[in-house]
């Protein structure tokens, strides 16, 4: 007899506008802005529902995580492994200066982040290998519930890399990620494996 498929649902949030605009952070630790936080209260809808949630140990995602976690009675885990890709010397710094001062090395990642990562950041294959781990952790110890991951724009699209089978340096470029924004996985242990699907990807609080 065919045993009964196990679903497990993955809401992936990416964090809402920080304070000091746009820039490379990466492991830069800037709080969300006052549109950040409202952007963030209003990609939640009052029907949503979570068994866990998730999230990554920086600021802009962890202080919105802990205050929804306590204003609904979830459990709320703090994941080192999914926080956002380390820019290295870039951060900090507008997509300008970095032009300023490393030259045609922002042009090079972004046309081949395998083999050019930012000077003294985490390589590509690292950040998703890292995603990786904490990804396949988590989907396997909370499988059959409903999870929210707050995260960041890298971290969902290295996620979504594992789910669809995308090599990283593709999936970087793969998938437009606004603040805020949500994407949904579903997963099936089946008797066939582990069968991953997108579900939605990129609502925003307008459902754009």
């Amino acid at each position: 007899m065919t045993a009964p498929a196990t679903t497990t649902w993955f809401d992936l949030l990416r964090h809402g506008e920080p304070d000091g605009g746009p820039k490379y952070r990466g492991h830069r630790d800037d709080p969300l802005s006052p549109l950040g936080w409202r952007q963030m209260h209003g990609a939640i809808g009052a029907d949503d529902r979570w068994d866990h949630i998730l999230t990554s140990p920086l600021l802009r995602c962890r202080a919105f995580a802990e205050q929804l976690a306590a204003e609904r009675g979830l459990p709320c885990t703090v994941v080192d492994g999914f926080k956002e890709i380390s820019f290295g010397a870039w951060e900090g710094l507008t997509t300008e200066q970095v032009a300023e001062r490393f030259g045609d090395g922002q042009a090079r990642f972004w046309s081949d982040p395998e083999r050019h990562a930012p000077a003294g950041g985490e390589p590509i294959l690292d950040f998703y290998r890292r995603i990786g781990e904490a990804w396949s952790h988590w989907r396997d110890a909370l499988a059959g519930q409903r999870v929210l991951l707050v995260c960041h724009g890298g971290v969902i699209r290295m996620t979504l890399a594992h789910v669809m089978g995308l090599p990283p340096g593709r999936a970087l470029g793969a998938f437009l990620v606004p603040y805020a924004s949500r994407s949904r996985v579903r997963l099936d242990a089946t008797d066939q494996g582990l069968l991953g699907c997108l579900v939605s990807h990129g609502v925003t609080e307008s459902g754009s």
